[in-house]
């Protein structure tokens, strides 16, 4: 019989395995081999990973990288203070071509049996029944899209369901959050007009805003245009780790107002109260965050969004055959069976539910 720490099957707001492909493709100087997934990958997500650690899927990201010395903002992000330059905005005639790419990746991969990518909520549901791995195609960052949405329609046809207008550089629909520590999110200005287009198309063809990597002059944009509820992927608490990428209470109630979701986002910077990228991280901070959303979100508005494959994790979770762990300090933290399905993956089905348009 299968431990119970295994289950319930946890479905994820936010994963960059398809950057990671991506970037192994272009280091071995030609096509993306998919078939590593089936086999040991070298960072948190594998078909055997997932296996081991029962996560049923998540959102998977379509991003477009910046050059970024990896050491250097490492090294920043254990300071006491920080304030890491942003890089420069990426062209749509750049981007395109590689995010489309990454989503040719996601469709071999589909090809290849390893997951299935789902379009309505009826498939997300059947995935997690039939333990298949259940794929969000989700876009970080709108650098791919025109000002027409042309690009995006192709996207939606393609099987996007999800996109975040930003990821910290500036694009032509605003302006995101830097990686500064200790911080508010209230900095710069947020979306342009572009971008308030952008969002009220999104609400029309039903598809989801994410709201992490916004400033706070952006996710109110958002609230102003929108009438979908409110997501953030994968994000987490400023009152327990005043960082920029965080969300305060007063976002919190707004998304909760919403009927809207938050996604705990496992990066140990935006975890920790210092505020530094250091894995040996436990599991109370985690808790502690996760009791916050609960507080101020209610027991149906909170997930986890793990940015596996895009940061450091905890330690003790390691890649996602850790996850039994983070299920078992959940259970001993005093979590019930009815609340752990909701954490793990019935809150994401809801919400998207609300979103998605047949």
């Amino acid at each position: 019989m299968e431990p119970v720490t295994r289950t319930p099957l946890i479905f994820d707001g936010h994963n960059d395995i398809l950057s990671l492909l991506y970037k192994l493709g272009l280091s071995n100087d030609g096509g993306v081999d998919h078939s590593i997934f089936a086999g040991d990958m070298p960072g948190h997500l594998d078909l055997a990973k997932m296996r081991n650690g029962g996560f049923g899927g998540g959102f998977f990201a379509i991003y477009v990288p910046s050059l970024i010395d990896l050491e250097s903002k490492n090294s920043q992000m254990n300071m006491p203070k920080y304030d890491l330059a942003l890089p420069p905005e990426i062209s749509v005639e750049d981007a395109l071509p590689i995010a489309v790419e990454q989503a040719a990746i996601l469709h071999r991969m589909e090809k290849a049996g390893y997951l299935t990518i789902c379009k309505d909520v009826t498939m997300l549901q059947s995935c997690l029944a039939d333990g298949k791995i259940a794929a969000i195609m989700h876009i970080e960052g709108a650098e791919p899209i025109d000002r027409d949405f042309y690009n995006l329609d192709m996207f939606w046809r393609a099987g996007l369901r999800s996109i975040g207008p930003l990821w910290s550089r500036p694009n032509r629909f605003g302006h995101g959050v830097p990686f500064r520590f200790p911080s508010s999110g209230d900095i710069g200005p947020g979306l342009s007009d572009d971008g308030k287009r952008l969002v009220r198309y999104c609400d029309e063809n039903g598809i989801l805003i994410d709201l992490s990597h916004l400033n706070e002059a952006g996710f109110w944009d958002v609230v102003k245009q929108s009438d979908a509820p409110l997501v953030a992927t994968h994000s987490n608490a400023h009152n327990i780790s005043p960082h920029a990428r965080n969300l305060t209470d007063r976002q919190l109630m707004a998304i909760a107002d919403s009927d809207g979701m938050v996604g705990l986002n496992f990066a140990v910077a935006f975890l920790r109260p210092d505020g530094r990228m250091q894995s040996d991280t436990g599991f109370d901070i985690m808790l502690r965050h996760l009791d916050h959303f609960l507080e101020h979100l209610g027991e149906d508005r909170v997930g986890f969004g793990s940015d596996f494959d895009g940061t450091t994790v905890p330690e003790g979770i390691a890649n996602a055959s850790g996850l039994p762990a983070l299920r078992q300090a959940m259970r001993e933290h005093g979590y019930n069976d009815v609340l752990m399905t909701k954490l793990c993956h019935s809150n994401w089905v809801r919400v998207l539910g609300k979103i998605w348009k047949a």
